[in-house]
């Protein structure tokens, strides 16, 4: 943001008319709903995941919406695979020929105590929720960099900071990581005009099978707001570290948890 920027009306700081993001796991949920915030902000935006199905219904969704066809790109992804990323990353420089965002949004949820939890379940969580953001980080920072004022926003869970109420070790050591790594790269990324954030979302009502209905009382009845959180809820957080309207933030977390754990 240059000085002049502070006096645009609020509504031009959010759009992101000219920009190109890429939205991991952008199937569904969380994803899903970031992916359709940001292209209504007016960037073209990458759908990623590895589910092809959800990301062409996803798509078509925004083109109900209203948003043009060529301001969505459909990339099955698996964000674990170096390969898979790195020619995801390759499409979208061919197609629009820069990046500005990336939302590393994807990953798995498993439940469990420690001795249920075996090493290859440890092993596909882990590279889902943290290998997956580093491959794309990486991927992606080149590119970010040079358009001055890339941004990272990672997507952790507030599991990572409590211990949770749901989710295994291996959920919960990785979301930690991830929220360790948004540190080192704001650190590493400053110097050229990338930002790294992240967001960390409380019981976001984004799967009604995740949470028994018995569950999901016990859960509403630990947060102060007395209700689950909506998708859109961290999308709108997402397109705030988007904006301009967050340039001079960097290396730390937005929690949007309804008020279950308060810093």
């Amino acid at each position: 943001m240059t000085p002049s920027d502070t006096q645009l009306p609020h509504a031009q700081l959010l759009d992101l008319t000219g920009k190109v993001a890429l939205v991991t796991g952008a199937g569904r949920g969380i994803g899903r709903a970031i992916a359709h915030v940001l292209a209504r902000a007016g960037a073209k935006v990458a759908l990623a995941s590895r589910t092809t199905e959800q990301l062409e219904a996803v798509a078509g969704e925004l083109a109900d919406a209203g948003v043009d066809a060529d301001r969505t790109l459909v990339l099955p992804t698996d964000v674990a695979e170096e390969t898979q990323v790195a020619a995801t990353i390759q499409r979208i420089m061919e197609t629009w020929g820069r990046l500005d965002i990336l939302v590393n949004n994807a990953g798995l949820i498993d439940f469990g105590p420690l001795e249920k939890i075996e090493p290859e379940g440890w092993h596909r969580v882990i590279e889902a929720n943290l290998t997956g953001p580093y491959l794309c980080s990486r991927a992606a920072a080149p590119h970010l960099s040079a358009s001055g004022e890339g941004r990272i926003i990672n997507i952790t869970s507030v599991s990572a900071q409590t211990g949770g109420v749901s989710g295994g070790v291996h959920y919960t050591a990785s979301k930690g990581g991830l929220a360790a790594m948004t540190k080192t790269l704001a650190r590493d990324l400053a110097s050229s005009g990338v930002t790294v954030n992240s967001i960390s979302p409380g019981q976001i009502d984004a799967d009604p099978n995740l949470l028994t209905q018995e569950q999901r009382q016990h859960v509403t009845g630990l947060i102060p707001l007395g209700r689950l959180g909506e998708p859109e809820e961290i999308a709108y957080a997402a397109l705030f570290l988007a904006s301009p309207m967050a340039a001079y933030i960097t290396g730390t977390t937005i929690d949007v948890n309804g008020g279950i754990l308060k810093r």
